[in-house]
């Protein structure tokens, strides 16, 4: 299933006091529709997701619903190491009027492939929506493996996509080589967006869209129109961003990066915190390249 090149994987906003801000979430919302997003993660990783509660992520998922009017896509982040836990809160994304989830491999516990296959398939069978996948090693101890990221969308109706933050092309080749055509997959690490897209991923699931999407944007333009040359130099001018929404644990980065740009996100929450002086240097130094002036 495709869902668009550009998808953004969106922070979520909180208020002075560290609630979900409701104002901001509309007003971001419709940021990222107008610069290029395609459709939009509510409650994912840079959603800051382990330190939302069910009742905040239900809020979240049904606010970003309405914010987004219908104009995009909303996919809910609903994943957990818990199987059970997952398939709540994807009952409760259905019910929001969410237009699908993305279930990541479950961390901590390390489950084998039978394992992942077995909490994915259980997901899956506790909705209608449509599933995608989210590999991401770094974050959750696992990998998921081609073989059976192939075996649940076959197996699977509604097991209909990937983010993959693997880093690994090889690896991403064989999933798109072995899953069903109508399949898709997703880089889930900025840097690769083109790389990905050059061997048949459908696009990204983005951090840097925040504040690059346009940009972001004209790049895969120039590659869909032939312009290869044009879309790998500015894919060269966006790494240094891209790279530098990770000069610190996420989403802390983009979070001040949308401050910078005049789109309010409040403050991080614990564990995670605030960039140094050092690092808001880094951020404000990538921001003042020309390439992006059209996105912000």
């Amino acid at each position: 299933m495709n869902f668009g090149r550009i998808i953004t994987a969106m922070v979520t906003p909180f208020d002075e006091n560290g609630h979900i801000d409701l104002q901001k979430l509309r007003d971001l919302v419709q940021h990222l529709i107008d610069t290029g997003s395609d459709a939009i993660v509510a409650g994912g990783t840079t959603g800051e997701a382990p330190t939302l509660s069910h009742e905040e992520k239900a809020a979240l998922f049904k606010n970003t619903v309405d914010a987004a009017a219908g104009q995009v896509p909303v996919i809910a982040g609903t994943g957990t190491n818990s199987t059970y836990a997952a398939c709540q809160l994807t009952q409760l994304a259905e019910q929001a009027g969410a237009d699908a989830v993305m279930l990541t491999a479950p961390y901590y516990n390390k489950p084998n492939q039978e394992g992942m296959y077995q909490h994915f398939m259980a997901v899956a069978d506790a909705t209608s929506l449509p599933v995608m996948l989210y590999n991401v090693p770094g974050r959750t101890g696992v990998h998921l493996e081609a073989e059976t990221t192939i075996r649940l969308a076959q197996d699977a109706e509604n097991i209909v996509s990937i983010k993959d933050a693997s880093g690994d092309l090889d690896h991403m080749n064989a999933v798109l080589t072995g899953a069903p055509e109508a399949f898709t997959l997703y880089s889930g690490d900025d840097s690769l967006t083109l790389p990905a897209y050059a061997i048949g991923a459908s696009g990204i699931v983005s951090v840097a869209s925040h504040v690059a999407g346009s940009a972001m944007k004209e790049m895969l333009d120039l590659f869909d129109e032939g312009h290869h040359r044009e879309a790998r130099n500015l894919h060269r001018q966006l790494v240094p961003l891209m790279d530098a929404m990770f000069c610190a644990p996420s989403p802390a980065p983009v979070k001040s990066a949308l401050q910078m740009i005049g789109v309010s996100a409040g403050s991080v929450r614990l564990p995670i915190t605030e960039l140094t002086d050092l690092e808001e240097q880094v951020v404000a130094g990538v921001l003042a390249n020309r390439i992006l002036h059209s996105a912000v």
